[in-house]
């Protein structure tokens, strides 16, 4: 792959440039170019140092918000040429989402685009997700991570119902769960069972690497 294409899709990222990430992204695909090799060098590592920043105190959450969103939308236009090649290594497998009853979407949302650009297969189903669609994609994608977000204290007791439906179907030993959202603690974690809990989205990739070993 050319570097320059390399180069603008981590610069686009960096610059929170979302229509230039998807540009950059179509070019990937019109050249024949490898889209893993763009979700990693590329994405990937853009978004990892705006992260970083972030981390820092360097840059403002909005930022990072388009950051995530250039992803997000350049990985749809790359996704669909992975298929029909290699597929990625990947750190672990993860599905998140916002709990029942709650529509918050942008804090996952990020978790979500971080945790791919540290090299994580997400399943991301979105917000308002109730205990059933967890407990169906566990079974269907078999991850390592379930990540649950909640943004109100009235959703936050869905979070102890989807670990109750694990624990039910036989499946909480098999997979490890994080919680995270502005209501939710460390203290909430333990007492509800949860393995751990994120404080942002830095603090999550982190914890997710920690419980598969990485």
């Amino acid at each position: 792959m050319a570097e320059d294409v390399l180069k603008k899709l981590k610069e686009a990222v960096m610059n929170y440039d979302v229509e230039g990430a998807v540009e950059a992204s179509k070019e990937v695909i019109k050249t024949g170019s490898d889209p893993l090799k763009a979700i990693e060098q590329g994405l990937g590592e853009g978004l990892k140092i705006v992260g970083e920043k972030f981390g820092a105190g360097e840059l403002f959450l909005p930022m990072l918000m388009i950051a995530a969103q250039a992803m997000k939308e350049s990985l749809a236009v790359l996704e669909p040429a992975l298929a029909k090649g290699v597929s990625r290594k990947v750190t672990g497998k993860v599905v998140i989402g916002t709990v029942e009853g709650d529509i918050h979407d942008i804090g996952k949302s990020i978790v979500a685009a971080m945790l791919t650009a540290n090299g994580f297969e997400v399943h991301d189903i979105g917000c308002d997700v109730p205990t059933s669609k967890f407990i169906e994609k566990v079974k269907e994608v078999n991850p390592d991570i379930i990540g649950m977000s909640a943004l109100l204290t009235t959703t936050m007791p869905k979070m102890t119902e989807v670990i109750d439906a694990l624990k039910k179907e036989g499946l909480r030993g098999k997979v490890k769960v994080i919680v995270g959202g502005a209501p939710v603690s460390a203290a909430w974690a333990e007492q509800i069972g949860a393995d751990t809990y994120g404080e942002d989205a830095m603090a999550a990739v982190d914890v997710a690497k920690k419980l598969v070993g990485k």
